[in-house]
């Protein structure tokens, strides 16, 4: 049964982001907000009612602007992010702007590349459109770990983290997901995904300590 949910909704879900994407390229910035929020909408009912997986939160995302520090066990807490945050400002690998269509339409909607390997030209690139973004009063997603964690593992807090917090002056909120277990493989399980979001961080802490606090934050659902 879980086979059959499963292709069904890779069906549905990737049938309604081929149309999505045929609009994209006609969008500007306020459009494409729309269409992410409706591709976002219907990955979303498309976990409901096909993949029977119930997505509850614990806490909410703080009022006025901040970081959110996410756990990140599968593609399903990136795509669910505009359900969530409303218009976040998402940092994601350069490469995958680089996709046809895809990337164009995650430019327009202001996704900021990070290139790791390009050094300070790409930093003061990431840096002057964060600052920019900060001025629009959007909140920021970043996943601080860099790259999708199996459920249960921890793996090291990247170093961009830090710079990106100190730069924001901005208070970080740690937000768990469980996501891995029913949405990582190919099938996908029925289940409860659940959103944690843990305690506001203060701004002005040294590297070390908001790291630890993070990271601590994040796998609290680990267990």
């Amino acid at each position: 049964m879980n086979l059959l949910r499963s292709l069904l909704f890779y069906l549905a879900f990737y049938s309604g982001t081929f149309v999505l994407l045929l609009i994209a390229p006609f969008q500007r910035r306020a459009g494409m907000r729309r269409v992410a929020g409706a591709w976002s909408g219907l990955h979303r009912w498309c976990v409901r009612h096909i993949l029977r997986i119930r997505v509850i939160h614990e806490g909410a995302p703080i009022d006025g602007p901040a970081l959110y520090a996410m756990r990140h066990e599968s593609f399903f807490e990136a795509i669910d992010a505009p359900c969530v945050f409303g218009w976040p400002v998402i940092f994601a690998k350069r490469e995958l702007l680089e996709l046809p269509v895809w990337g164009n339409a995650a430019a327009t909607y202001g996704i900021i590349p990070v290139a790791r390997d390009e050094g300070a030209k790409a930093l003061r690139g990431l840096m002057r459109a964060a600052r920019d973004a900060k001025d629009e009063g959007r909140p920021f997603l970043i996943f601080p770990e860099g790259t999708r964690t199996p459920h249960g593992e921890e793996a090291p807090i990247v170093s961009g983290f830090a710079g990106l917090y100190k730069l924001l002056d901005l208070p970080v909120v740690p937000v768990a997901v469980n996501s891995g277990p029913l949405y990582r493989g190919f099938v996908k399980q029925t289940g409860q995904i659940t959103y944690r979001f843990g305690e506001a961080i203060a701004p002005g802490l040294d590297r070390k300590e908001v790291e630890r606090q993070v990271r601590e934050a994040i796998n609290a659902l680990n267990a």
